[in-house]
């Protein structure tokens, strides 16, 4: 004769013992949720619950509670009930109506929304307009720049570019080349005050301009290696003596060819460098887009350069300014690493098509 409570009869379906093994396996479940997962499936097996216990290591109150609930509810009842607490005190309409006001709106006499200025518009807390921001990521305060090519062969120059990076002809040499004209020669007007413990470096305001050169740079895409050099002017002839450096410093093999990707300033386009050009049938010209300098990868050494030794900088001369940008042209080709280029031609138009879509209608 049986003793005790009689157990509930407990039948699963396909569907729901496939979503148990799927909660008891699955790495993110919570250790809860894969438990009592667990303990369903095992009481599904026709396990008692005392050998449920034993097996997975729990108490049998523990087994009955969850089998019932499962009766009961199925795999709704398997999952965490709304803890108690405070009500919320913020309607949905409100909260809605901030992130209308933020989006599609903006205050009078101003160009964006502050927390505060939310706050007496809404009649809410500026904590509770902040809190509404973060949850949906909305940053008035911040802004970002871009710019659109005009150019008429926008889309051929791109893949034609961007080609090359990821796709280079065999024994092909692809060098991007450009200047960085009128780079300052900056000395502070008071010494620089070195960082200490909580303290940043701190260096004046002001400064002493003592002249500027120019920086031509030439970066080998597969090797990352930059050949370099300064003028003081960047005219068509300083760039000139600039590709007969990039000449002399790589040799002509036979099958060897070189592509040079360039922007469009006018000293690229001269009769002269034409002329250049034509003379040496190795060298193969690409031009990037108009206002589009972020395709050539030169630009990041740039940006690399300045943010690493000219910046913070202190130069008293010209001449102080080309001796630390020809040391760190030989610090960087010592270990030079090529920049890697993942974005291919199609991303790149796609996401330049989804800006124009959006501008659209913007009636610029």
């Amino acid at each position: 004769m049986a003793i005790g409570r009689p157990k509930s009869d407990l039948v699963l379906s396909d569907e729901e013992r496939q979503t148990l093994e799927r909660w008891a396996r699955r790495p993110k479940s919570s250790q809860q949720l894969a438990l009592r997962s667990r303990i369903v499936l095992a009481c599904g097996d026709c396990h008692s619950n005392k050998q449920v216990a034993a097996d997975l290591r729990v108490t049998m109150q523990t087994v009955g509670k969850w089998r019932a609930r499962f009766v009961v509810r199925r795999l709704d009842g398997l999952l965490d009930e709304p803890r108690p607490g405070t009500p919320r005190t913020i309607r949905d309409e409100q909260v809605e109506k901030v992130i209308t006001k933020t989006l599609e709106t903006k205050p009078e006499h101003a160009t964006h929304w502050s927390t505060r200025g939310m706050a007496k518009a809404t009649g809410l807390s500026q904590t509770a307009n902040s809190r509404i921001w973060r949850a949906f990521n909305l940053q008035p305060h911040r802004t970002e720049t871009f710019k659109l090519s005009t150019d008429p062969l926008f889309i051929d120059k791109v893949r034609d570019v961007v080609g090359l990076y990821l796709n280079p002809p065999d024994r092909a040499i692809v060098l991007c080349v450009d200047e960085k004209s009128q780079v300052q020669a900056l000395d502070r007007s008071q010494p620089l005050l070195p960082m200490g413990p909580g303290q940043a470096e701190r260096h004046t305001h002001d400064y002493v301009r003592h002249g500027t050169t120019s920086l031509f740079a030439a970066l080998d895409v597969a090797t990352g290696k930059v050949i370099g050099r300064c003028h003081q002017q960047h005219r068509h002839q300083e760039f000139i003596k600039f590709l007969e450096l990039i000449d002399e410093r790589i040799p002509e093999r036979q099958g060897t060819s070189i592509h040079l990707v360039m922007d469009n300033y006018a000293t690229h386009k001269t009769p002269k460098v034409k002329r250049w050009f034509a003379r040496r049938p190795r060298y193969h010209v690409h031009f990037i887009p108009t206002s589009s300098s972020w395709l050539n990868q030169v630009e990041r050494f740039f940006a690399e350069i300045t943010e690493k030794r000219i910046r913070r900088g202190a130069f008293r001369s010209v001449q102080a300014l080309r001796t630390a940008i020809e040391d760190y042209l030989d610090h960087h080709n010592r270990k030079a690493r090529p920049f890697a280029w993942t974005a291919d031609a199609d991303l790149i138009l796609s996401r330049v098509k989804k800006v124009c879509k959006r501008i659209n209608d913007s009636g610029h």
